[in-house]
């Protein structure tokens, strides 16, 4: 009678572990780590479907055009860049990042990302601006926190900064899409920006 006890209770842990399991690989953190191996095989279908290219480039042209002051710091000709340019350009800076994320999932480089931007008025890669957050040289400690709030997640992604001896945590908005979850917006890119762009002020002035 306590072998059946107990075959029981293992099989009942062994169930909940599987569910667990599945929970995790549906669930925001799985479709983070699914994102992830799409763009280590360099699969930009498989990386759509877990990230909204076109919600995210769009909210982060919106977070940059109000960063005026930390562009002036960290890319030549950043004045020139200011909110209303970059509100009045947002369709093609939108349409160029994503060319730009499309190439970096092709070649899981960021300078080829940003070599891919077109040429315009207001040169600026989104992605770029991007390495500046998280550099080459940078690597992912762990997911500091994950909120759900009924069809919507928000994930802490910390990394560090190696340049400044630092991590940073980049928090990233999730959505349920049926079965999985797709990344549609990095909720903290301004205040990550003015972050680094004050970080890059004290590290010159300390030269």
């Amino acid at each position: 009678m306590k072998k059946l006890l107990l075959l029981v209770l293992l099989l009942a842990l062994g169930a909940g572990g599987y569910y667990y399991y599945r929970s995790l690989k549906n669930g925001p953190k799985g479709a983070l780590v699914s994102a992830a191996a799409a763009v280590q095989a360099h699969d930009m279908a498989s990386f759509e479907k877990y990230v909204d290219v076109n919600s995210v480039t769009s909210h982060l042209v919106d977070d940059v055009a109000q960063q005026g002051s930390a562009l002036t710091s960290l890319l030549p000709g950043g004045s020139l860049m200011m909110g209303g340019a970059l509100r009045m350009l947002k369709p093609t800076l939108a349409k160029a990042a994503r060319q730009e994320v499309q190439r970096y999932v092709e070649t899981g480089s960021l300078e080829a990302a940003a070599a891919a931007a077109p040429k315009r008025l207001v040169n600026i890669s989104l992605t770029g601006l991007a390495g500046r957050v998280v550099s080459p040289e940078s690597e992912f400690k762990g997911i500091k926190y994950t909120r759900e709030e009924g069809d919507n997640a928000f994930v802490g992604l910390e990394v560090t900064q190696p340049k400044y001896d630092t991590t940073m945590v980049v928090e990233v908005k999730m959505r349920r899409q049926g079965d999985h979850w797709q990344l549609t917006q990095i909720t903290n890119s301004g205040e990550l920006l003015r972050g680094v762009a004050r970080l890059e002020k004290k590290r010159l002035l300390n030269r």
